[in-house]
């Protein structure tokens, strides 16, 4: 495994991190593992040298955090742990959700007890709070990471200009201020890079994707997109706009390539993203430890500029995607 610097907060993170959302209980999503089969993937990772692992008190509503927890038990300060809020977790308690004072401190503190940590070491925003003033939101963050209860503060998915404003409004206000971006960029989907990615990159933000395969739409042919069980259910996925704007053909030359190179299409997807300067560590989900050996893998994978350029070729703009 190949380390990196993750954006400007010294810390050294594993080029693959571990998305958790795969994890919790089938009873939230239906192609989710339980704590039995979850586990033996999260310990192959940190035996493959993965360091970095995301989560979200909404993956599982809480499941995912706690069944984290328990599989880095005595190994944590060896590892970095993020995990995220904004999503309801209760629909009859307003207050589960948001972005407020009272939503961050109150789900921040039910994320740890759930990890069983005191400290996480990055807490992110999931989406963008509209209800509330970005002065506020930045104030409790601030908050949270002087009481301890974590060591860097990240962002999600949203428009460029909400997240200057966010970087301004801490500057302004001497506040602690993002120091990741966890955004919605691969190759079927690259509208990313049209003002946030070179955003982050003026300001030494850390970038950590998610959705790096396209939920599967890079893995294998696109007639084959709902073969898996998640692509069977999970109707989000065929919501975003990857086989417009030229993505079919963008699949198919993944998949031209990863047979000449005697590799699987996911490892072509991966190294694509690996290639750019400005991702620090894709954020990948995994219900397999094959699958999972193969992202590792895809480390070590070079793509030659000519086939890098092959693949973009296809792509037109599409719709924005991932910011609700």
């Amino acid at each position: 495994m190949e380390y990196t610097t993750l954006g400007d907060t010294g810390l050294e993170v594993s080029e693959i991190c571990l998305g958790c959302m795969s994890f919790g209980t089938p009873d939230w999503r239906e192609w989710v593992l339980d704590e039995d089969e979850s586990v033996p993937i999260i310990e192959r990772a940190i035996d493959l040298g993965i360091n970095f692992f995301d989560t979200a008190n909404m993956y599982s509503l809480g499941e995912s955090e706690r069944i984290l927890g328990r599989a880095l038990e005595g190994r944590r300060e060896e590892m970095v742990v993020a995990s995220k809020v904004f999503f309801r977790m209760n629909e009859d308690n307003v207050f589960s959700g948001g972005l407020s004072r009272k939503a961050i401190e109150q789900e921040v503190a039910r994320s740890l007890d759930r990890l069983d940590m005191d400290t996480m070491d990055l807490l992110q925003i999931h989406r963008w709070d509209d209800a509330t003033p970005i002065e506020q939101t930045m104030r409790a963050l601030d908050d949270v990471v002087r009481r301890n209860q974590a060591r860097y503060l990240g962002g999600s998915s949203m428009w460029a200009h909400q997240f200057a404003e966010a970087l301004h409004t801490s500057d302004r206000l001497g506040l602690e201020r993002f120091a990741t971006m966890q955004n919605h960029y691969n190759l079927l989907y690259r509208e990313e890079e049209r003002e946030m990615l070179p955003l982050c990159d003026r300001e030494g933000i850390g970038v950590i994707p998610w959705s790096p395969l396209a939920r599967g739409m890079l893995t294998r042919p696109h007639e084959d997109a709902r073969a898996t069980t998640r692509g069977e259910t999970d109707d989000y996925a065929v919501e975003h706009p990857y086989f417009e704007g030229g993505g079919r053909e963008i699949n198919e030359r993944v998949e031209e390539l990863a047979a000449a190179e005697g590799v699987t299409m996911a490892q072509i997807g991966l190294a694509w993203l690996l290639e750019k300067d400005w991702v620090d560590a894709p954020i990948v989900g995994t219900t397999s430890i094959e699958h999972l050996e193969q992202a590792v893998e895809a480390t070590e994978l070079a793509l030659a500029e000519s086939d890098v350029e092959w693949l973009e070729e296809p792509y037109e703009p599409v719709p924005v995607s991932g910011h609700e």
